[in-house]
């Protein structure tokens, strides 16, 4: 298999035995434009979905406007116009760079599930929808969120190392997070061991086109696994950055020192199988 960590990288880290973490400061599509066909071995990502949240009404609840139409153009979601059209480019590209046999995770809330989840099915085998229960209610209007979700999915047969994990995984949001939409990192580890687990090595590559926080790429490391992620802002990748020379050095995380799991809630299912630093 070609190797998508032979590229440029805007920083790359290496561990004495093999990990590595290459992040680069580019979009989503540039990202995986860069990595040659079935390079990857996982996705798992949270994209910044900027329709839903420029396209409701909140006093509402009802989804308002053009699809198309751009809204106010906020710094924040320069990266990623989540048009149908371009949402159905970026799953291409993720089906191309991971081949057969293969999976991935897309994160969502309730909004962007109504529109983009279905545009899966066009490049995936959806296998099942988990929820990603916060344990704590956070704000909204018509019922309080309290929840939001990853769609499992596959290039082919890509069967789960885990047979004992349920659908809803207890995990404490990250609260007054110094970094915007920042998840737990243990999110991700549910992900990875479940369709990794042990089988793991330096030479299994995660991708997080979404890099933001950066969580994603502690979660690989983590795990065992090598990791490539890119996101176009440069305070993600200071974050991430940060994150991943911590992790590397067996430091305290400095974005989530502790963690987001209660044992009495949530089974951490994904520790059996987490390396040592």
């Amino acid at each position: 298999m070609p190797s998508a960590l032979q590229q440029p990288a805007d920083h790359q880290l290496v561990h004495s035995d093999g990990r590595t973490a290459r992040l680069v400061r580019l979009d989503a599509l540039a990202l995986l434009g860069s990595l040659p066909d079935a390079s990857v071995d996982l996705v798992v990502t949270d994209p910044a979905y900027n329709g839903m949240n420029q396209h409701l009404s909140f006093g509402t609840g009802r989804i308002v406007g053009s699809y198309a139409e751009r809204g106010d153009g906020e710094a924040w979601f320069d990266e990623f116009d989540d048009s149908p059209e371009n949402y159905g480019a970026f799953l291409a590209e993720v089906a191309r760079v991971l081949g057969p046999d293969k999976s991935a995770y897309f994160m969502f809330d309730s909004f962007s599930m109504l529109t983009l989840a279905p545009l899966l099915r066009e490049h995936f085998s959806v296998k099942n929808v988990l929820t990603w229960d916060k344990v704590a209610i956070g704000m909204g209007h018509h019922f309080r969120r309290r929840s939001e979700f990853v769609l499992y999915c596959t290039t082919g047969r890509a069967p789960l190392v885990r047979r004992d994990v349920a659908d809803v995984w207890r995990i404490r949001r990250v609260h007054r997070s110094t970094y915007p939409t920042q998840k737990p990192t243990e999110l991700f580890e549910a992900m990875v061991a479940a369709s990794l687990g042990g089988n793991a090595t330096a030479d299994t590559v995660v991708c997080d086109p979404f890099l933001g926080s950066g969580s994603s790429a502690v979660a690989a490391l983590r795990q065992g696994c090598s990791f490539i992620g890119g996101d176009i802002a440069e305070a993600s990748l200071e974050a991430a950055t940060a994150r991943v020379t911590a992790t590397l050095a067996g430091d305290v995380d400095p974005l989530q020192p502790k963690s987001l799991v209660d044992p009495l809630l949530q089974k951490a299912f994904w520790e059996t199988s987490r390396v040592a630093f």
